[in-house]
């Protein structure tokens, strides 16, 4: 078969060109479009490849064996499914990224010899390589470093990997100076080979796998940032210089990433918070939230929009913020959470005073309390506890990150306890509240519903953890049925220590996924507690317990909403819907009955009166986001009406200050509020 015959689904791969084997010591490989072929034992995929065509083994990178992605030239020992990997396909994006670390380590070396290389993974939307260097390295290096890359690449050479003798690995990285690689040899378990792979002369001590040569990478990369890193992140080790960099398969995904980064820096909510006087951190409080007026309006407005949607089917409580340490080694929190959890010893000296306490990292324990206050019946079922609980998890100070990521945070938490008939209801419900949520404060794009399943460290028996993830399988089906905007995902071992969940996650204006919402399904925790309802038949039976989240952290989720906006709120949000200002102090007077009156109408509004320049009033109430400017002076005073510009807007609009009003308090009703109203 010719090349030009060879078909182009991908799926076909012309097994006709191949010759038949004898079945003696052979492998059977599966291919993608089910077709099963025999082959020599240990022939490497790039063989297989030039056997179909040489077109198909030219543009394949590397190949995946039972879906696990492996060297091209690696030789095949067993039976397994094979695909053939281009340069184009989504598994390839982090060879890219992977092989361009190399070619990074190479560059730097090339450049300052005696710098020694250490680490060089591939992180979410990138890579990074730690060198250790007396000097540290600079963003001024940049340029020089991506020039020998691109010269690295041009040169195409080949990527082929060697299995060395563990001391004579360590031997070769001693004479050349290298002691981080000879520690990281140590590091390797006895079990495992040594892998070097090289590209022309220079070579890395790496794992693999690697794409065919280093001119598959491509010129679609560039270096981002420098920092300070220690050796294996202890601060007792020599600091390492940490160069990241990013590298995509096409120039246009680079463009479009980059430009994404340089919009989400004008979005970061850090610094609008600090521009918008919204709040801010201090040392005095590491990774807890101090609210300024405007913060906490915002803060405010999603507490009560949660609390309306929650009104008709929730009874919400409120548990003890610090309780026992029993209540937590019952959870199964002490022994599998302990790291993010601040405890505290009494300080009474009666020996009775002497007990260990825990500040609260999630309400769970709390609410099974409840639940289990007084005697509870099947008819009582389910039973929906929420609470707005302010909880405290312990992170690293390196992990912290403004409102993202903190120590303190107030969780839109809920349980549902329910039998196990109506769990998959129960599921259905809150995707249906989590998505109209969402919908409501601007998120009505692109959604991932994740499923992630039993975890290594878990409680529970295996048959409960088989029923509840079979239980979340069918409600993910139906949930992927319902909605063609939404993408459905399993996550094989990312499930919480008590029972699988879906996590669910949205897509900012930019592009950007954020995870918020859960749903957790648990048929551990009510047991370990004791808890139990009456069932129809007399019997104690323990219900299901349905752990759930819709923003997740309130703090979080206002981070979000933030950057999602760039501070430009929708006007129900906006901690100050508008601002009355006046032109000349002929408007004072007026200026005061306009606000009067719109804070009459609900609005939140304040008052400009400065002897300052209109056009200076407009440009600061523009920057900090004024949706709404109602501008005032002698001739609006005299006809009752107002001059709005709106933010965004280049016009005004002159209209009577009653119908001015009268919009903008429509405007700023509450969608959920909006859509009630519609269905009366």
């Amino acid at each position: 078969m010719s090349d030009k015959n060879e078909p182009a689904s991908g799926f076909q791969y012309g097994l006709a060109n191949l010759k038949p084997v004898s079945p003696t010591d052979n492998v059977s490989l599966t291919f993608p479009d089910g077709a099963r072929r025999e082959f020599p034992k240990n022939t490497t995929g790039l063989d297989i490849a030039k056997g179909i065509s040489p077109s198909l083994a030219k543009r394949t990178v590397a190949m995946a064996l039972d879906g696990v992605v492996s060297d091209l030239a690696d030789p095949i020992e067993r039976d397994a499914s094979i695909e053939f990997i281009s340069r184009d396909d989504p598994r390839a994006l982090e060879l890219i990224r992977h092989d361009a670390a190399h070619v990074l380590a190479e560059a730097v070396q090339s450049l300052w010899p005696g710098t020694q290389v250490t680490i060089g993974p591939v992180i979410e939307n990138g890579f990074y390589y730690d060198f250790f260097r007396n000097e540290p390295f600079s963003l001024e290096d940049f340029p020089a470093i991506e020039k020998k890359m691109r010269e690295i690449i041009a040169r195409d050479k080949p990527f082929t990997k060697d299995v060395w003798d563990r001391e004579k690995t360590k031997q070769v990285f001693r004479d050349k100076g290298e002691a981080f690689k000879v520690e990281l040899v140590d590091a390797i378990p006895g079990s495992e080979p040594i892998k070097i792979y090289y590209q022309g002369d220079w070579f890395d001590l790496c794992r693999g796998p690697h794409m065919t040569s280093t001119g598959k990478i491509g010129n679609a990369f560039k270096l981002m940032k420098v920092a300070g890193a220690y050796w294996r992140g202890d601060s007792n080790n020599p600091m390492l210089t940490r160069i990241y960099g990013t590298a995509f398969a096409k120039q246009e995904d680079l463009d479009a990433y980059l430009k994404q980064i340089e919009e989400a820096e004008k979005r970061d909510h850090r610094k609008l918070g600090r521009e918008l006087d919204l709040f801010h951190f201090q040392e005095e409080g590491p990774g807890v939230v101090f609210w300024h007026a405007k913060g906490w309006t915002i803060f405010q407005a999603v507490i009560a929009y949660m609390r309306r949607r929650l009104a008709e089917d929730y009874d919400e409580v409120n548990a003890p913020q610090m309780l026992d340490k029993s209540l937590w080694e019952t959870s199964g929190h002490w022994e599998w959470y302990r790291e993010n959890m601040f405890a505290a010893q009494s300080a009474g000296d009666e020996a009775e005073d002497k007990r260990w306490f825990t500040i609260k990292p999630m309400n769970c324990p709390g609410h099974v309390q409840l639940f289990k206050h007084g005697l509870k019946s099947y008819r009582d079922l389910p039973l929906r506890l929420a609470e707005f609980g302010v909880v405290h998890r312990y992170e690293p100070s390196g992990a912290m990150h403004g409102l993202m990521r903190v120590r303190g945070f107030t969780q839109d938490d809920a349980h549902i306890f329910c039998t196990e008939d109506q769990l998959a209801d129960e599921c259905l419900k809150i995707n249906e509240l989590i998505l109209s949520t969402y919908a409501d404060f601007g998120f009505d794009g692109e959604l991932t519903v994740k499923l992630s399943t039993r975890p290594e460290k878990r409680v529970g028996s295996d048959a409960a953890w088989d029923h509840a993830e079979a239980v979340m399988a069918d409600v993910l089906k139906r949930i992927a049925a319902s909605n063609n905007r939404i993408k459905t995902e399993t996550n094989p071992g990312e499930g919480a220590f008590y029972g699988p969940k879906f996590e669910y996650v949205l897509r900012d204006a930019i592009g950007r996924d954020w995870q918020c919402g859960t749903t957790q399904v648990d048929f551990n925790l009510p047991e370990r507690f004791g808890a139990f309802y009456i069932d129809a038949d007399g019997a104690k039976k323990a219900p299901v317990m349905v752990h759930r989240a819709i923003c997740g952290s309130i703090e979080r989720f206002i981070g979000i909403l933030i950057e999602h906006f760039a501070g430009n709120f929708p006007l129900w949000l906006a901690p100050v819907q508008a601002v009355v200002t006046t032109i000349t102090s002929d408007g004072d007077e007026y200026a005061k009955e306009v606000a009067a009156a719109a804070r009459r109408a609900g609005l939140r509004v304040e008052i400009d009166l400065r002897n300052e320049k209109i056009n200076y009033k407009v440009r600061e109430h523009s920057l900090a986001k004024i949706p709404a400017l109602l501008v005032v002076g002698k001739k609006e005073a005299e006809s009752r009406s107002v001059s709005i510009r709106r933010l965004g807007s280049e016009g005004q609009k002159v209209m009577p200050t009653a119908d001015a009003i009268a919009a903008l308090a429509e405007e700023a009703i509450p969608p959920d509020i909006k859509r009630e109203r519609s269905k009366a």
